[in-house]
């Protein structure tokens, strides 16, 4: 595969994950990082870094109107809700490096 043929299909797929994502409202940002690593604000944050990093100014606000589909502040408010306690307690076990693998919520 030439290097410009990988480049479109990578791109196509993030597009895709992107895609999804804006379908999938009821997965929250910190199942997402509790499960993945990463949620809708790293993908934000990691296109305003390549863009910088081609010279291309990117606002944040910009790309994560990009990945959400809409601007931040509305599908924060039409879609996110509270995280529970437990959520947070497996979020802060996760950034300290002792994720809890037994499946509990």
């Amino acid at each position: 595969m030439d290097e410009q043929t990988r480049i479109e299909i990578e791109a196509a797929a993030f597009r895709g994950l992107v895609k999804h994502l804006q379908n999938r409202t009821d997965v929250q940002n910190i199942d997402l990082m509790n499960l993945a690593g990463f949620c809708r604000n790293c993908l934000s944050k990691w296109l305003v870094s390549e863009a910088r990093e081609r010279g291309v100014e990117l606002d944040y606000e910009d790309a994560r109107e990009r990945v959400y589909g809409m601007p931040y502040d509305q599908w924060k408010a039409k879609y996110q809700v509270e995280t529970s306690d437990a959520q947070q307690a497996r979020f802060k076990a996760s950034k300290d490096g002792h994720a809890d693998t037994s499946g509990g919520n």
